[in-house]
């Protein structure tokens, strides 16, 4: 038998994770804008460096003292962190590619179904339950990522990339779950970031000199190092921040929440690829972006409500 006061602190941890994700998400979009955005005059490597350097100055100063200094950094799971951290690493690498050329709302609905693969990927490695009306929802979503690659139109393999992030990022959520028991966020935080560091600066080492290609992608990646303009600093520390409050706030929600509860509510992040895509970029969705987009968005949406529903949050009138 539950108790009331067991239940309030269930549904108080349930609320805090869900707020975690919404605030994540919102932190992130701000950081894909910021990254689409100087993607056409510095290498990719070099801004995630910046960022990775201003996130974890941010972290190290706002964050450590009030989560226990660098004892934060204790661990027994050093592997494990090492693994989540370059799946991190690989979504964020392969999204930023695919939005430096691609639409922001467009690159932003195919990682979207993100969600739905934490949703399935729930099952064999968390153990979870998943309903048939969730898993037709997810087949849902899968059509919309067709739609969106326009299967019988024009193909491009770039619309791969955003996918291929999605899965990393999925499974980076698996291993979040499951360390969940043994580390804090602060934790997680730390350890992704300064993989970030280490990644970047050793991509900076083989190809900051440059690389000379003609396609745009390929350009974000392996164009020289060039000292940053000062009007693009506060675009870089916009990086920086919402890699850092952004990673804080996503590890804390997947400890907090169930994936299948967690991941739907990362959609709130649409609306503001859409929103920083028209005003910044002048891009609007066409007609089979919008078709991509309804349907994978509606499918973890409604993930999302049947979770609620399996999770209630309107507290009982007397102890269950």
């Amino acid at each position: 038998m539950i108790g009331l006061p067991a239940l309030v602190d269930d549904r108080r941890q349930m609320l805090t994770g869900i707020s975690c994700a919404i605030g994540a998400s919102i932190a992130f979009s701000v950081n894909d804008m910021a990254v689409k955005f100087l993607s056409g005059d510095y290498a990719l490597h070099q801004v995630v460096l910046i960022r990775s350097i201003i996130g974890m100055i941010f972290v190290l100063v706002f964050i450590l003292p009030f989560a226990g200094g660098l004892g934060a950094l204790r661990t027994r799971r050093l592997g494990a962190h090492i693994l989540r951290a370059l799946l991190v690493v690989v979504s964020n690498l392969l999204y930023f590619l695919g939005i430096a050329t691609l639409p922001l709302a467009e690159t932003a609905a195919i990682f979207f179904v993100a969600p739905l693969l934490i949703t399935a990927l729930s099952v064999p490695l968390l153990r979870e339950k998943v309903g048939p009306r969730r898993w037709a929802a997810v087949a849902v979503g899968m059509v919309g990522v067709l739609v969106m690659l326009r299967p019988g139109g024009e193909f491009s393999a770039v619309l791969l990339l955003p996918l291929g992030a999605a899965l990393a990022y999925a499974l980076m959520h698996m291993m979040t779950r499951r360390m969940k028991a043994t580390e804090r966020a602060v934790t997680l935080t730390l350890y992704t970031q300064l993989t970030f560091l280490a990644v970047a600066g050793t991509m900076g080492l083989g190809f900051g000199g440059g690389v000379g290609v003609d396609d745009p992608t390929l350009a974000f990646l392996l164009r020289p190092w060039v000292w940053p303009a000062p009007w693009d600093w506060p675009i870089l520390l916009a990086t920086g921040l919402g890699s850092a409050i952004g990673g804080l706030l996503i590890s804390q929600a997947y400890r907090l929440c169930e994936a299948g509860l967690a991941a739907p509510f990362e959609y709130s992040a649409m609306p503001m690829a859409i929103f920083w895509g028209l005003v910044v970029f002048g891009e609007w969705p066409d007609a089979n972006a919008w078709i991509g987009i309804a349907l994978i968005c509606g499918a973890g949406l409604y993930i999302g409500w049947r979770e609620t529903r399996a999770h209630p949050l309107s507290m009982p009138a007397a102890p269950l």
